[in-house]
């Protein structure tokens, strides 16, 4: 329709017609304010008449919406494209007018497709976490004992039988890290990471890993910015992408490894998403394979999606690289079409931090520290045995308790010292968290040392906000040991009360 600068109505098409119901006669000679619900006419005529000040072109998909009304009162969302003509009387402005009703249904559909995808996707989290954290404990327990066995004098005839069970629960362990990532329950441990490094550390055994037919090219940025991830998750990030692309390489071919620095400061980005503005650093993994259809790479994110075979995937690949990435703050996005090959490009943000200088670790692991008694409180039975046994081999004092409650019992009635209390974060009941803060109005002097093999639920408030230090299952006797003595140890240099005195 043609409209002039007061309003009125001057051309109209047959398509106007049918859209509004009205008859051209009907239409022609009166301000276009009748195609509004009433409760809009005032609003627009103010808008109508700044529009005239400065007229331009207003093209569709510019956020020019507004609510029609037809002849027989039935409304309709619009979208509205406005061009002005100059004419001898003056400027006169054609619109045209689209009905937006089935735009308008498909985003509403595609919202509602999203927080159902959204909400599966929590409770996959959920489970993934809660089997991740379960089989932790198994491990813990399988490390534990395998450990015993290992450290025995009489066993030298298994030894190696017992290395390969240790070195089986490590891998088990490693699948059990992909499962909290892919839940968002995993304990993070973010660094300042030169990504180029990242990549060149891998770089040789990505090559081992895609084989001799697949060649992999990189071209990395020099100066790239840094950025603050969990080093593990980036190493898992990469090697997903890779395994991917080189999945898509029946034949072989070539996949390449970029980075960039990528600055949104503008806050212009080169696409309409939602990552804020700022600077980012970019690795892009490129594949010349056979590509992906729309509908796959819609579903690429969803976890136990995949178009492998049943042997040959679990579809939690590219599930995990989402959850690594958006942990971190940053976004993936894939490009891909079939027989085009692949691109996917994962955006980190750039961190301003120095990166700190690695610790070096000089605490003898052999040996309990004389003296000291340790309240051991772990709800699993057999996490909780193995724990002690290794513990009391290495000459310490163990109190152990199945749960909190036990456990501040102990501590009330005990008539000697403790020294470290080490508790399970997650607990029926009360949660070690809890007993920690009881035990610190008990036992002001007790040093507290978590544990958990699904501590996300509780770091908000636990954790991180009370400053208690905390051990991942599953860990090795090795591992705990070091801990433990280092802790013990660090009690003593700072010439705190003397092991073994009553607090």
């Amino acid at each position: 329709m043609v409209v002039d600068a007061e309003g009125v109505i001057r051309v109209v098409n047959r398509q106007t017609e049918t859209m509004f119901g009205y008859a051209r006669e009907e239409m022609l000679g009166h301000r276009v304010e009748m195609l509004l619900p009433e409760r809009f006419r005032a609003r627009h005529s103010g808008m109508r008449a700044s529009y005239f000040v400065d007229p331009s072109t207003r093209p569709m998909g510019t956020g020019l919406e507004l609510i029609a009304r037809r002849k027989d009162g039935t409304e309709f969302p619009v979208d509205i494209s406005l061009s002005p003509l100059e004419t001898e009387q003056g400027v006169i402005v054609s619109a045209a007018v689209r009905d937006a009703t089935d735009r308008k249904r498909g985003e509403k559909e595609r919202e509602l497709l999203g927080l159902q995808q959204s909400q599966r996707l929590e409770s996959l989290g959920q489970l993934a976490g809660g089997v991740a954290h379960d089989f932790n404990n198994l491990l813990a327990a399988i490390l534990n004992y395998a450990g015993l066995i290992a450290d025995d004098p009489g066993a030298e005839t298994v030894r190696s039988d017992v290395q390969e069970i240790i070195r089986a629960g490590e891998r088990a362990a490693t699948l059990t890290h992909q499962l909290l990532i892919f839940g968002r329950r995993e304990v993070v441990k973010p660094e300042i990471l030169d990504i180029n490094a990242i990549v060149g550390d891998l770089e040789k055994m990505l090559s081992r890993t895609v084989g001799e037919h697949i060649e992999i090219r990189t071209k990395l940025t020099p100066d790239v910015w840094p950025v603050k991830a969990d080093p593990t998750g980036v190493d898992q990030v990469l090697m997903n992408l890779i395994i991917n692309a080189r999945d898509a390489l029946h034949e072989g071919g070539v996949i390449s490894i970029e980075t960039t620095n990528v600055d949104f400061s503008s806050g212009t980005d080169i696409e309409p998403w939602a990552l804020p503005p700022g600077r980012y650093a970019c690795m892009t993994v490129t594949d010349d394979g056979i590509g992906m259809a729309p509908d796959v790479v819609v579903r690429a994110f969803e976890p136990f999606f995949t178009t492998k075979a049943k042997a040959e995937g679990t579809g939690l690949g590219l599930a995990t690289v989402h959850g690594i990435v958006t942990q971190a703050g940053g976004d993936v996005r894939i490009y891909s079409e079939p027989g085009m090959g692949t691109v996917v490009r994962v955006y980190l943000p750039a961190s301003s931090e120095a990166k700190a200088e690695p610790a070096v670790e000089d605490v003898p692991i052999q040996g309990g520290v004389p003296g000291a008694t340790i309240l051991l409180v772990e709800d699993e039975p057999q996490v909780r045995e193995s724990t002690a046994r290794v513990l009391a081999t290495q000459g310490y004092v163990v109190l152990s308790a199945p749960a909190g409650a036990e456990g501040l019992a102990i501590a009330r009635s005990h008539a000697g010292p403790i020294d470290l209390l080490v508790t399970d974060v997650v607990m029926p009941v009360m949660s070690g968290v809890e007993l920690a803060d009881k035990m610190q109005s008990i036992r002001p002097n007790t040093m507290i040392l978590l544990m958990s093999g699904y501590p996300q639920d509780v770091l908000g408030r636990g954790a991180a906000s009370f400053g208690f230090p905390l051990i991942e299952k599953p860990f090795s006797s090795e591992q705990l040991l070091r801990r433990l003595r280092s802790m013990l140890e660090g009690r003593r240099a700072n010439r705190s009360p003397a092991l073994g005195a009553e607090r």
